[in-house]
């Protein structure tokens, strides 16, 4: 699988479903506490340097964590209708799908099964604006903080080679690097801000966080390696019991990576900088979309690739894709971009990207079949259904309680 790398590399580098969802996975309910793991711990252990030297994760074994069950179906997304935005306040109406099944622009082609022909172009990395737009939400998901400097991410936005093709670009606040230690060795995936009440939630891939023995967890937004830290660096909080504050469903881990590839979604509660910011006010969210189609004309696509100095982006249309292995079954976005290799996985999929904010609707994140995919150059995730808004409501109450 092409999203991670091997472990001997990594040594050398040092919200409605149908049914109940079982309890989502957050090391325990018990009371976080910032002084098990504090920004300034977090930052004294990942120095430039580790963090340099931090590779994408390997692959999860199979049935990783608890034993595997009995053969059962595959967990499917439940569709919602209509979609829903998800950014602190009230859900509003996403945007409505288009006849056909994509936002203006080029007709996407039906849901299919297998490798798909190459998708049609699209013009342009921004959204324009267009009749089916949706009113703005009653509350935005992230106001721009005076003197949190969004702004110099933009004019490369604009810059995009075209589409299909990634590019490195300077980055957005929004989203970043997700640093962990396991096993000794450091690893790193994508992560982005998603909103929140509590504006102290990131999102990843499920397959990024899964483990015990994940430690010394820390969000960096707008990584790179000229300018490393940015906007500062969030621990992930740490329950009573030294657990990171982590919810993954209960299935993708008892399942295993290809069984439960359509769960294969991640909330991590980070804790306040140094300064004692908070994640959201410093860089902003992303608004969590559910239900909305799987074909979509204009997503944006960005993450961390292997040993790349900067974080990639690639604007192209998603299409549905069906699994014809009875291994890993399921329907999951796709998209055709260049150039995602291992440490993209946990990279958001948006829709209606805001230059001036630097953020989006994120509908997705690189994961879910083969983890992301068997080509650095076709990229899958999740689709974000009921289940994916359950195990965000859980991650917003275990974050209040904590």
């Amino acid at each position: 699988m092409r999203r991670t790398l091997i472990l001997a590399a990594a040594a050398a580098a040092l919200l409605v479903s149908a049914g109940p969802l079982p309890a989502a996975e957050a090391g325990s309910p018990g009371t976080a506490s910032a002084g098990l793991w504090s920004a300034r711990e977090a930052s004294a252990f990942w120095t430039a340097e580790r963090m340099a030297s931090a590779v994408p994760l390997p692959d999860p074994a199979p049935g990783t964590g608890l034993a595997e069950p009995p053969a059962s179906p595959a967990p499917q997304p439940e569709p919602v209708a209509p979609p829903v935005v998800d950014g602190g306040g009230p859900p509003v109406a996403a945007e409505p799908p288009v006849p056909g099944g994509s936002a203006p622009g080029p007709a996407a082609p039906p849901a299919e099964s297998g490798t798909p022909s190459p998708p049609a172009p699209v013009p342009g990395t921004t959204p324009p604006s267009a009749p089916s737009e949706p009113p703005a939400p009653s509350e935005p998901p992230s106001p721009v903080v005076p003197n949190s400097p969004l702004n110099p991410a933009v004019p490369e936005l604009r810059a995009a080679a075209g589409p299909g093709v990634g590019q490195d670009f300077g980055g957005l606040p929004v989203v970043g690097r997700m640093f962990v230690m396991k096993a000794g060795g450091a690893y790193f995936c994508t992560a982005s801000v998603v909103a929140s009440p509590g504006r102290n939630l990131v999102l990843s891939a499920a397959h990024c966080l899964l483990g015990p023995n994940s430690r010394q967890v820390a969000f960096v937004p707008r990584y790179t390696r000229a300018k490393p830290r940015p906007y500062g660096l969030f621990p992930v909080l740490r329950d009573a019991g030294k657990r990171p504050k982590i919810w993954i469903d209960p299935r993708y881990r008892s399942r295993g990576p290809n069984r439960a590839a359509t769960l294969d979604v991640a909330f991590a509660q980070v804790g306040p900088d140094s300064r004692g910011r908070r994640v959201q006010d410093v860089v902003g969210g992303n608004r969590l979309v559910t239900g909305a189609a799987y074909a979509q004309g204009r997503v944006s696509l960005i993450g961390y690739p292997a040993s790349a100095a900067r974080p990639r982006l690639c604007v192209n249309r998603t299409t549905k894709f069906t699994s014809s292995d009875a291994r890993i079954p399921g329907s999951f976005l796709r998209i055709r971009c260049t150039g995602y290799p291992g440490g993209t996985s946990g990279g958001p999929f948006l829709l209606r990207l805001d230059a001036k904010r630097g953020t989006g609707d994120v509908i997705g994140v690189i994961g879910g079949w083969k983890t992301g995919g068997d080509t650095a150059d076709t990229s899958y995730s999740s689709y974000f259904g009921a289940d994916v808004r359950k195990l965000y409501a859980k991650a917003v109450a275990g974050a209040k309680a904590g």
